[in-house]
This record gives structure tokens, sequence and C-alpha cells, in this order.
């Protein structure tokens, strides 16, 4: 086998055993993250808004695994020259190659939130796997050699198999010590508190009768997660606090307990990301249950100058909104989601949801604290990197069947979808198939002004090519706007518009 080739493959043997030891010693502490999480979390924190959205627009919900992909492909690529200087004689390079990866991993570490000194120490015992297990099989090469042979191709894979076992049992042993197990068994034990007045049940859902139309309410496991948490922090209620801080006269600190012991309440609203684009995903319904955000602010007694809600993540996103936003909406810090305790990717212990808004300047995910500001003393996250400080969502609506580009056979055809507007509610849906006229579409039951309405019609298709069109009109009589509008700096605008062929 060449220098070369063997190099590559030391070099990927050696990387992958550092990485997975690595990943093990992350989950000693809570505040430490792998390299590849810690690097991920600063290309997050650093790259030019339009990279972001490219990526979101492309990949999705998928948009970390790809992100990760990346970072570990990146890696591997190093990891392949450096084995090779290795097998040629230049260790120097080896060296200095792997000790600049450590130093670039171990300042994107020294960034993460809740991080110290010590969260160093998953980099450092990754560097010095790598370094320790690219010597190890460098002598095994060397013991071939002085024994006139060459490293067979049977001793190689026995040396991989090795590597491959311990790193896969590494691993294994670091899921099993991850608090996320913890934690999936606290929220299985948590019983959520009675709310004092249930909200009606909402009445038979149309997606049952038409294929393809979104529910009323959006499953959990099918909800949109956008957010900045490259990995899901995984929160102990033994551990977490809710702190209200800043410009208030009677600061507040709460545990888990004591903030489920309030009175809580139930909220059906719709959240949309502001990366949706017209007739995107990044949108859903849900029933939440939560504490009144206002309560709360008010026993905090925020100073007359302030005028800034700041919510802060535990992974270190900051989001910021009005404070004038506590105008009786029914802002909550949620603590439960269709019936459930808040899952994990979508907050749990506690997020913030405020109706009207969108997620990036409120929907502050694993909080910990709130912090009472002004504008022009804070920003938040992506209001920093260009995006605008007030956001309320959009009307919009959305074809969901039939699908763009699909073709379907000649006959009456459901188009269907859903629209909103979170506080102004839905009070028109308008459909246009090609050339023809506006039709008025069938409205589902006003449920809250804050949540989307389904829609749907039935058309008589003919043989043809079409292009369908939607738009909607909020409980104020506003049209959606049909200029097309890019999603930066506060949403996308545009009616969306389908194309169908139908067939005879």
């Amino acid at each position: 086998m060449s220098s070369k080739r063997l190099g590559s493959i030391f070099g990927a043997l050696a990387v992958l055993a550092g990485l997975a030891t690595g990943d093990l010693v992350a989950t000693f502490n809570s505040s430490w993250s792998s390299p590849v999480i810690s690097l991920g979390n600063r290309v997050i924190d650093y790259a030019p808004s339009i990279v972001k959205r490219y990526v979101i627009q492309i990949f999705g919900l998928y948009d970390k695994v790809f992100l990760v992909s990346l970072i570990i492909l990146i890696v591997v690529a190093i990891s392949i020259f450096f084995g090779r200087a290795f097998a040629a004689g230049r260790e120097k390079t080896a060296y200095l190659t792997i000790a600049a990866m450590v130093a670039a991993s171990g300042v994107a570490a020294l960034f993460d939130a809740q991080a110290n000194l010590t969260s160093l120490a998953p980099t450092l015992v990754s560097g010095g796997t790598t370094i320790y297990v690219l010597r190890w099989l460098g002598g095994k090469k060397k013991e071939s050699e002085l024994a006139e042979g060459s490293l067979s191709r049977r001793e190689l894979l026995r040396a991989a198999a090795i590597l491959g076992a311990v790193s896969i049992s590494a691993s294994a042993l670091g899921k099993a010590l991850n608090q996320k197990t913890t934690v999936a068994r606290e929220r299985i034990a948590i019983a959520l508190p009675k709310p004092l007045k249930f909200l009606a049940k909402p009445p038979a859902d149309p997606a049952l009768k038409i294929a393809g139309l979104s529910p009323f309410f959006t499953p959990n496991k099918d909800f949109y997660r956008i957010d900045t948490a490259l990995s899901v922090p995984n929160l102990s209620v033994d551990d977490w606090t809710l702190e209200i801080v800043g410009m208030v006269k009677n600061p507040l600190r709460f545990t888990y307990a004591q903030l489920i012991a309030r009175p809580v309440f139930e909220l059906d609203d719709t959240i949309a990301c502001v990366s949706n684009e017209v007739g995107g995903p990044l949108v859903g319904n849900a029933r939440w249950l939560g504490v009144r955000l206002d309560d709360l602010i008010r026993e905090a007694q925020p100073t007359a100058d302030s005028d800034q809600i700041m919510g802060y993540s535990h992974d270190g996103f900051t989001a910021g909104f009005p404070l004038a936003t506590l105008d009786g909406r029914d802002a909550m810090i949620a603590i439960g989601m269709n019936g459930e305790v808040l899952p994990t990717e979508h907050g749990f212990p506690a997020r913030i949801i405020v109706p009207g808004l969108y997620g990036y300047v409120s929907a502050t995910k694993w909080l910990v604290r709130i912090e009472l500001t002004r504008f022009d003393k804070k920003q938040g996250f992506w209001i920093s990197r260009g995006w605008s400080e007030r956001a309320p969502i959009k009307t919009q609506s959305r074809i969901d069947t039939p699908a763009t580009g699909s073709e379907i056979t000649a006959g009456t055809v459901a188009i269907a979808g859903v629209a909103w507007a979170p506080t102004r509610g839905i009070s028109k849906v308008e459909v246009r198939v090609g050339s023809g006229p506006w039709r008025v579409a069938n409205l589902g039951e006003v449920i809250a002004d804050t949540t989307w309405r389904q829609w749907w019609i039935d058309w008589n298709a003919s043989a043809g090519d079409y292009i369908i069109a939607v738009r909607a009109s909020d409980g104020d009589g506003n049209v959606q706007s049909e200029q097309y509008v890019s999603i930066e700096p506060n949403g996308a605008e545009g009616w969306h518009s389908i194309k169908v062929r139908v067939l005879v």
C-alpha cells in the first residue's frame, strides 16, 4: 500500500478516535461541548446572514445536520493531509496541523455559552487522542518495516477494527452518560398543572377529510425547528432556574417547581420563522400551556424608562421585543405543548411565546433569564446581524394541496391550505386558477385570532397546465400583498402560487 494511501487512513482513524473521545468527555459537564459542536456554534455566530438564509432555504429542518456534516468533512480532509505528512516522515508538519486544529477548536469552545477554562477539556483530550493514535499506527508501520515487510492489509484492518470498536464504545458510553437520558426521564415524570379554564375542544378537523391539508394542530414531532442550538440543550429541572432582572425594582427568581405552581392558562397560537419563504413549511400551530408573562413582569416592577424584554437561552441566544407588546395578547412562559410537557427540542423546561411576533425577536427556547432593558442599550442575536427590531408576523397564506409540479387526474379536485395573521385573524381567503376569477374559499371555524385558518375549495379540473394562486385578508380587512418581498430583514411577502398539470 502506498505511503499516501496509508497516511490518509492513519489520519482518518486518528481523527475518528479523537472526535469520539472528545464527545465522551463533553458529557461529563453540562457546560462543555464536543469540538465539532463548538466549531459549529461559531459558524452559526459569525456566518453572514445571507449564507444562513440560503442554508435554511436549501436544507430546511436539516440545516444543522448539513452544518455538522460539513465540519466533519473538513476535519476529515485535514486529517488526510496530516496523515500523509506523518506517513512521509514529516511528523512536525503533522503535529503542527493537529495543534492548529486544537487551537481553533479551543478558541471556539471558550466562546460557547456557559463556557470557562475547563471547557477546553474535550478539545485537549480529542487532540491528545488524535496524536496518540497517529503515533500508535506509525509504530505499527515501523514494526512491519523492521521485520522487512510492510503493514499488511490484515494488520491494518485489525488496527482499524480495534480503533473502531473503541470509538463506538466511547460514543455509546457518552450517550449513556449524557444528561439527555436523565432529562427524558424527568419529562416523563412531570405532571403538567391544570389550567384554571380549559379551552374548548376544536371542532372536527377538515384535514381528516381533505388529504394533504395541514391539520389544525401541528403534531409536536412534525413541528418545525429553527434555532441557533447546534446541540439541543438538555436541562435538568433540578438545576434549572429562571430569573427576571435588569431594569426592575423587584428582581425575581423561580425554580421549575415554583414556576409551574403558579396559575397557568392555555393558548392556541400559530408561530412562524422569519426565514419562512412564501409557501414555506416553517410555521406551525399548537395549543400551548404556560404562565402569563405580563403577570411576571408586573411583579418584577419594570422601571419607567425600560422598553424591551430580552430573553436569554441556555445556549447563549438572545431575543428582545417591546415591553409594550404585553398588551393583553396572552404572551406566556410556555411549559406545555399540545397536551404534553414541552419537548426538549422545542425549549424544555420553558420558552417564551408571544402571539403575533416572529420567533427571532420573541421565541426564546431553553429560557434561563429575562432582562428588562432598552432597545438603545442592547440588541438581540439577530438584530445585530441586520434584521429588524420590530417583527410582527405578516399575513400569509399557503397552498398545501395539490403540490406544486404535480400531475392530477381531471375531475373534482380539492385545493386547500392554511392562512395566518396572528392577533389579527383571517377573514377571507381567495383562490385563482389560471386566468380565471378569484374564488372565495371555505374557511375552517374561528378558534382564535392567534391561529391559522384552514381553507379549501373544490375545483372542476380539465386537462391542461395551470398556475394556482392564493391570497388572504386579515381580520382588519387588509388584503395580503401581491408584491414579492424577500425574507430579510423582517419576513417574506407575496402570493403563494403553484404549477400543476391536469391529465385526462
